[in-house]
């Protein structure tokens, strides 16, 4: 049986560097566009404010370039977090003689 899910998308009103876009999503999603919205006009305020990056299109890519590279970092130290507690983890089961029942 084909079951299709009918999701209801709105259409959002943003406003990015003083420009508005009209931005079609799901519903239930509408709040986190309107975060992500604002967190995109932060960085390419912050950009412009800096004052060497001219133009909305090379402050949209500069902006995207730092988003990406903050979540790649986030990703990162995830999987280095996520490492040292296993190898702690490890280490403690050794020196506890893994007595846990595992």
């Amino acid at each position: 049986t084909d079951t299709k899910i009918m999701r209801l998308y709105i259409a959002e009103l943003v406003k990015i560097l003083d420009k508005e876009y009209l931005v079609a999503c799901p519903e239930e999603e509408q709040e986190a566009l309107l975060r992500a919205a604002r967190h995109l006009d932060s960085k390419m305020r912050e950009i412009r404010a800096g004052g060497k990056v001219f133009g909305t299109e090379r402050i949209a890519v500069m902006a995207a370039l730092n988003i990406t590279h903050e979540l790649l970092e986030r990703d990162t130290m995830s999987d280095a977090t996520s490492t040292l507690l296993r190898a702690m983890d490890n280490k403690l089961d050794g020196a506890l003689g893994d007595g846990s029942g595992r």
